[in-house]
């Protein structure tokens, strides 16, 4: 059997190793257009400001490591212009010698990737970070052109990625993003923490900001945008990414959405024996069988890897995802897993939710920090569909833990019953996702009632609601919602008197653990009552953020 495999990063170099464990004679072959084969993208932006320093390191195979190791054939500087279903064949131009030559295959995998999007083509100070030659020409003009000020454009993983790298190499930044928050996994109330992170990192941050222009002005590039006119050493266009799928449209392959190519449960295409793989096509949701553009790669390595075992063992395992993804953001780390608030109202799915402000391990244990969590669960079943924290230390436990319970279909409230590990330097007896289990158990049993940072505006302005502040005067005299009267949570059972009962009353806490006790004091004695979900520590992130 020959194979031939189009793309030698993710998914291709994952399919092929995989193959010849399961296969030690057939023919494979990788063509590859870049000088590199099974490269790391997502190291790229940290070799710009010599985190990594070594280009090598950027490489986990090269071609003679293939060859000698796997008895695999990798051709790089090789683009595959066209195919020939009908004849399996491809047609392939060699970039060293300006030259064409066609190869046939038995079996063809695309694994070309996705492809940046970008307002305007690559100059000489004009940038995208796709592959490793993109690092090595950003790298080499910073430290050759003294460099001294960059305009990113797009606040996803790459641009936060690359605009703290350059920060590193102490060249003053300026975010652009089109939209009103950055990283689309998030909903704006969480970005609020990392935007806050970007700023004490004097990043200038220009959200809802669109780029109407983009031109060069002797050495320097200036961006017409919709906030005003900026200027800079260079520019790197961080959009994002779709699927490199040019060439299987030239085939006339059939496409899906965004232009990703179709592929049926073991990742064949509309033609026979041609195979899609990674950022080229879509991933089917574990929570509603959804198909999703997510280009991670995770799910290439694990594609490719179940394609060599469905050809050659006929196993089919289809894999399924939430999109789980993490990114470090300066000194603390963002991570989301499933959908986002915007996504749940898009597919029309009932949901309510939950935030959290633990410590990432025991109080008493020293350097312990905040883990900021938001939970979105189905209003009917409690079934769990989303997760995002921003924290220092321990979030990526969490998000991972959290993951795999929505991977598993589990209930939110059956967090509270996951025995997790603990000693003080790594959690709390109750760890943080023991807790969010509690406070979903606590609404399923209908022993609180919440508000959230949206309704609060309404709830200052109507006589139906009586805001009530149960921390402690000092905290409240720091800062504290309009019209919201303070009573100390432990002066509030001999202030009863005080609150009407007329009224739904509204309590308010640093992280909504005193409003909580306060709730169930107040109901007990007969209140209508709910609190401040998150608390004022959340609320006060948000409209610090959005002023």
């Amino acid at each position: 059997m020959k194979y031939i495999i189009v793309g030698g990063v993710a998914s291709g170099a994952s399919f092929a190793c995989r193959l010849r464990r399961l296969d030690e004679f057939s023919s494979i072959t990788i063509y590859e257009k870049t000088n590199f084969v099974s490269y790391a993208n997502c190291g790229l932006p940290y070799y710009v400001s010599s985190t990594i320093p070594n280009k090598d390191d950027l490489c986990l195979q090269t071609p003679l490591s293939l060859k000698n190791r796997f008895n695999i054939e990798v051709k790089v500087n090789s683009e595959v212009i066209s195919i020939n279903p009908s004849k399996k064949e491809i047609e392939i131009k060699d970039l060293i010698h300006n030259k064409t030559y066609i190869d046939s295959y038995d079996k063809l995998i695309l694994a070309t990737g996705g492809k940046a999007i970008k307002l305007v083509n690559n100059t000489e100070n004009i940038f995208e970070l796709k592959t490793v030659e993109d690092s090595l020409r950003l790298k080499d003009y910073i430290y050759n052109n003294n460099v001294k000020s960059a305009i990113v454009i797009g606040g996803g993983f790459i641009g936060l990625e690359i605009l703290e790298n350059l920060k590193k190499a102490n060249i003053d930044v300026r975010l652009v993003e089109a939209n009103n928050h950055i990283l689309n996994n998030f909903d704006k109330d969480m970005a609020s923490f990392i935007n806050q992170e970007l700023k004490r990192n004097n990043v200038k941050l220009n959200l809802d900001t669109l780029v109407n222009k983009i031109e060069k002005v002797n050495n320097k590039v200036k961006v017409y945008t919709s906030k005003g006119e900026f200027i800079s050493d260079i520019l790197i266009q961080a959009i994002g990414v779709k699927p490199n799928s040019e060439l299987a449209k030239k085939a006339n392959l059939e496409l899906d959405i965004k232009e990703s190519v179709k592929v049926d449960n073991n990742y064949l295409t509309s033609h026979n024996d041609i195979y899609a793989l990674g950022d080229l096509i879509l991933i089917k949701s574990n929570i509603d069988d959804s198909l999703n553009y997510i280009p991670l790669a995770g799910f290439a390595n694990k594609q490719g890897r179940q394609l060599a075992n469905y050809l050659v063992n006929n196993t089919s395992k289809q894999i399924k995802g939430n999109g789980t993804s993490i990114l470090k953001v300066f000194d603390i780390v963002a991570s989301s897993t499933g959908y986002n608030e915007t996504q749940l109202k898009s597919k029309n799915i009932a949901y309510d939710k939950i935030y959290l402000s633990p410590n990432n391990h025991a109080s008493y244990y020293p350097n312990f920090s905040s883990l900021y969590m938001k939970i979105l669960f189905r209003k009917d079943n409690y079934e769990l569909l989303g997760a995002q924290i921003v924290g220092q230390d321990g979030v990526d436990k969490r998000i991972d833990i959290l993951s795999i319970a929505i991977q598993t279909h589990l209930k939110g409230y059956q967090l509270a019953d996951l025995e997790l590990s603990y000693a003080p330097p790594f959690s709390s007896a109750k760890d943080p996702i023991n807790m969010a289990g509690f406070m979903i158990e606590n609404l399923k049993n209908k022993l609180v009632e919440q508000f959230y940072i949206e309704d609060v505006e309404e709830y200052i302005s109507s006589s139906k609601y009586q805001l009530i502040d149960v921390r402690t005067k000092q905290e409240y005299e720091l800062g504290h919602i309009k019209n919201s009267i303070n009573i100390p949570i432990d002066e509030l059972r001999d202030n009863l008197d005080k609150l009407d009962k007329s009224k739904c009353i509204c309590l308010i806490c640093q992280s909504a653990i005193r409003s909580y006790i306060g709730c169930r004091i107040l109901s007990q004695h007969g209140y209508l009552c709910k609190h401040l979900s998150g608390g004022y520590k959340f609320y006060k992130t948000c409209i610090e953020d959005n002023n």
